[in-house]
């Protein structure tokens, strides 16, 4: 039995992210702390390659110290704040000693993160952290280092005073304050009940219980044909080489940005709910560990990336962790093959087109997805008849692979 990685309940940290309104004061600032933070950056990045070619180390220490000199070099560096420029030599830091890992550990290409790259002004899109010596909270308003003032939406409060914050501007030009709050659980009240969660393209997620299946609600599919026209407008109105993009390839631009960020917030709603109503009415969740990346590369990607299922997943999880629920993790091997009544193992995969499991020694015949739905809770020792049973010898003639 594959054992399960458990999650919900564990002290951490969770964001709470916040529309900001900006002046045309404040929006200057913004952009001239960026131009400061995306120039360490590309510093940080040159620093680096020239340590990699003479093999020596290049970690944040070393930069920090680098950083002084910078700003004592060069006054319109050293006039802005230092906290979101240190900030964004940690972030360096994390993002290299990521990929190096990968390298260490011999990932495959496709699964490595790849080392940090320069970032180019009017292509990367602003992101500001600053710590909690950087920034602070006065009468409804976020005040950053540096003289920014910045107007909250408080869509809703903070539950705890705030240890950072990251200011972000997205593709639609609009900005964002994403504050990181210490973890609290609050508990609901129990129920008794279990579910196991089967995640799919033809239906997002298939559970043990029919009232909390999640139909692939195909919010890209809606969209398609309006994205296609304004991509279409955009090839035609691209820009040559060293010109700049017209009025009317701006606009088209952001017309397709508006219906791609759309069809987003309609999927995290339509997940989130459902992560809310599962994790309501039911005490324990087994759920598939299924990483949906490998699906890019296949025929059903637009489908996949439509069902959003790794979003999805997320927030089941962290809707768990919010409210003291269980949540196990179950490794998806061979879920498709085994049968949740007996637990024989079929001698053959399952086509994706063979959508009804039918077992080899007891003859059980249930929807696949419904099968590897209660395959979870068997493997992760939720169902109650299969808490002691292991994988009964096959009947004469009939081994399992």
């Amino acid at each position: 039995m594959t054992t399960p990685n458990t999650c919900g309940g564990e002290s951490g940290s969770a964001r709470y992210t916040y529309r900001l309104r900006v002046s045309s004061t404040a929006l200057a600032l913004l952009l001239k702390e960026w131009d400061c933070c995306r120039w360490v950056w590309n510093q940080c990045v040159a620093e680096s390659k020239a340590a990699s070619r003479v093999g020596e180390k290049c970690g944040p220490a070393g930069l920090d110290k680098k950083l002084t000199g910078w700003r004592t070099e060069r006054a319109w560096l050293g006039g802005r704040s230092s906290v979101p420029q240190q900030q964004t030599i940690r972030d360096f830091g994390k993002s290299r000693a990521k990929a190096l890992k990968d390298i260490k550990e011999r990932l495959p290409m496709q699964r490595r993160a790849g080392m940090p790259r320069f970032k180019k002004k009017g292509e990367a899109l602003p992101t500001l952290n600053y710590s909690r010596r950087g920034f602070r909270l006065k009468d409804g308003h976020l005040h950053l280092a540096g003289g920014i003032a910045l107007t909250v939406v408080w869509s809703r409060d903070l539950p705890a005073d705030p240890t950072s914050v990251r200011i972000y501007r997205d593709s639609l030009g609009h900005w964002y304050a994403s504050f990181v709050v210490p973890a609290r659980t609050r508990p609901l009240p129990e129920t008794g009940n279990v579910l196991g969660v089967d995640w799919g393209v033809k239906e997002t997620a298939t559970t043990t219980s029919d009232q909390h299946d999640l139909p692939h609600a195909e919010f890209g599919k809606g969209t398609a044909a309006k994205l296609a026209h304004h991509q279409r407008q955009m090839a035609r109105r691209k820009p040559g080489r060293g010109q700049k993009p017209s009025k009317g390839y701006r606009t088209a631009k952001k017309q397709a940005a508006k219906l791609h960020k759309k069809a987003a917030r309609q999927r995290q709603d339509y997940g989130r709910k459902w992560a809310k109503k599962a994790v309501t009415d039911h005490d324990a969740l087994a759920v598939e560990d299924f990483r949906p990346k490998f699906l890019a590369r296949t025929t059903m990607a637009r489908k996949a990336a439509d069902a959003a299922i790794g979003a999805t997943k997320a927030a089941l999880i962290e809707m768990g962790r919010k409210h003291g629920r269980e949540i196990r993790l179950v490794h998806p091997a061979y879920t498709t093959m085994d049968c949740a009544h007996c637990g024989a193992r079929a001698k053959h995969a399952l086509p994706l087109s063979e959508r009804t499991y039918t077992c080899i020694a007891c003859g059980t015949t249930s929807p696949r997805d419904k099968n590897s739905a209660h395959v979870m809770l068997n493997r992760a020792g939720l169902s109650p008849d299969s808490a002691d049973r292991g994988r009964p010898p096959a009947p004469p003639g009939q081994e399992a692979a």
